[in-house]
């Protein structure tokens, strides 16, 4: 695991499109493990403005989402399809055929994860997956004490992270209970990990993150044993983590 500080948000999304871009550049047919939620947005946009400035072309590339909540149409405003074309496929020119996110309005959400896990074996694995970082350690909807051997499957949210979550719906109430998403093995078989962090809010996380200690009350921790992990955060979110540590696992 190497780290990479950046000083800011902004500075941060900037380090992590570069890799992306990298990735893209250098194999254009690059299947892409993506992620959503807050962290992510600053990272699009920066994607999207290198699109329309460059031209990186992103035609041939495959993508492969984490997760979706369970009981959302693919239309609806809160549902990941719906994020991921909102601020990405609709300004980039990937066909959104080869943009892959589980079905949470399947009927049998069951034989979706199978489905998933085998679509994304399909594709030849996952080159470069990006990663945010709950303020309780999950990675994915991957909850503190999932075990670390699970493909894609069913996962019941914790209250923090729909707590965390209800910040983009009407009320509470509407946060769905329930999600697909890529199991832990899953990620794990990623060529390369890049893990976003940032602000005060992930300080303890992150902290716990640099501990070192392998533990499925912390998901994260498994990336310890990962070959291939960089983390890209910012001072904020660096803010608990010793200076001594920092450097050790610097560039």
């Amino acid at each position: 695991m190497r780290l990479i500080e950046a000083a800011n948000y902004e500075e941060m999304c900037a380090k992590a499109a570069n890799i992306i871009i990298f990735q893209v550049k250098e194999k254009t047919d690059s299947v892409l493990g993506l992620a959503t939620g807050s962290t992510m947005l600053g990272v699009y946009k920066q994607l999207v403005e290198d699109h329309r400035q460059n031209g990186t072309s992103y035609r041939n590339v495959r993508t492969v989402n984490l997760d979706e909540y369970i009981g959302l149409a693919p239309d609806h405003p809160n549902s990941y399809r719906y994020y991921m074309n909102q601020y990405l496929f609709s300004h980039i020119d990937i066909p959104l055929s080869q943009t892959y996110i589980p079905n949470g309005a399947s009927s049998d959400v069951e034989a979706e994860c199978q489905r998933y896990e085998q679509l994304i074996e399909s594709l030849g694995g996952i080159d470069l997956q990006i990663l945010g970082i709950g303020r309780n350690g999950h990675i994915g909807f991957n909850e503190p004490g999932t075990p670390f051997s699970v493909p894609t499957h069913v996962v019941e949210l914790a209250p923090s992270t729909r707590q965390a979550n209800a910040r983009f719906f009407p009320s509470l109430e509407e946060v769905p209970r329930q999600a697909i998403t890529m199991g832990i093995a899953t990620i794990m078989k990623s060529r390369h990990i890049l893990l976003l962090a940032s602000g005060t809010a992930k300080a303890a996380i992150m902290a716990k993150l640099f501990e070192e200690t392998v533990t499925t009350d912390v998901p994260a921790s498994v990336l310890h044993t990962h070959p291939n992990v960089t983390v890209i955060a910012d001072r904020e979110a660096l803010s608990l983590v010793p200076d001594e540590t920092r450097k050790v696992y610097g560039t």
